[in-house]
């Protein structure tokens, strides 16, 4: 087999691993605006920002005083992290995780589909109602369907157990600003007092909730 060679330099950039994460962050610092998150909270929107590459994405968010501690402390007690699509799972990086926890996602389980159809609704929602027998305890990341989230809080509303915190980033144009608007209420409106993260508006994405579930699995950048 041959060798691989590397091309020529034609261009100036920095290449070095290290460097280009140290000077992302210290880009990201000196141009978002972060002084209305809560102060624990740093770490973890810096990476967000990072995972989308838009600064002005912490104006967007909202995270719960207690989503950090909340996480990090059932993320070190071993919980799972529950995944409402396939991307935001295989984003996370198992090296970071501080117990090994399992990193699940139902949208492929058999079930799924007739109960999709039964119900009337999308996949995603319906692999979210086979979250019930794990979800107390449990970090919840929603990054790609809003359906799965309103799903997900309906669960919470008829009283199933409580996750530790959510990551409720879903993206889109039909339902997402609507979904995430839902899980800042939920606490006024239903008295459910779980915390969470959330970016307001259309934007989301898979990207972004994994780049969350980075930064809570593990506190060092």
């Amino acid at each position: 087999m041959t060798a691989p060679r590397r091309p020529n330099r034609h261009y100036e950039y920095i290449d070095d691993g290290p460097a280009i994460y140290a000077d992302s962050f210290a880009t990201i610092r000196r141009e978002a605006r972060l002084d209305h998150l809560p102060a624990n909270a740093e770490r973890l929107v810096v990476r967000m920002i990072h995972g989308t590459g838009q600064v002005d994405l912490a104006d967007d968010l909202v995270v719960h005083p207690e989503l950090v501690p909340a996480a990090r402390t059932a993320l070190r007690a071993g919980a799972p992290i529950l995944c409402d699509a396939t991307m935001v799972a295989v984003g996370v990086t198992a090296s970071r995780l501080p117990r090994d926890n399992q990193v699940l996602c139902h949208l492929r389980d058999e079930r799924v589909p007739e109960l999709a159809r039964a119900w009337g609704t999308t996949r995603t929602a319906a692999a979210v109602s086979l979250w019930e027998p794990l979800l107390g305890g449990a970090v919840v990341a929603v990054g790609n369907a809003p359906t799965a989230l309103f799903h997900l809080l309906e669960m919470l509303i008829d009283g199933a157990s409580r996750p530790a915190a959510i990551i409720g980033c879903p993206v889109g144009f039909i339902g997402a600003a609507e979904s995430k608007r839902a899980l800042t209420e939920l606490a006024d409106r239903h008295g459910i007092d779980v915390p969470y993260v959330t970016a307001l508006g259309r934007r989301g994405g898979s990207a972004m909730t994994s780049s969350a579930l980075n930064a809570l699995a593990k506190e060092e950048e």
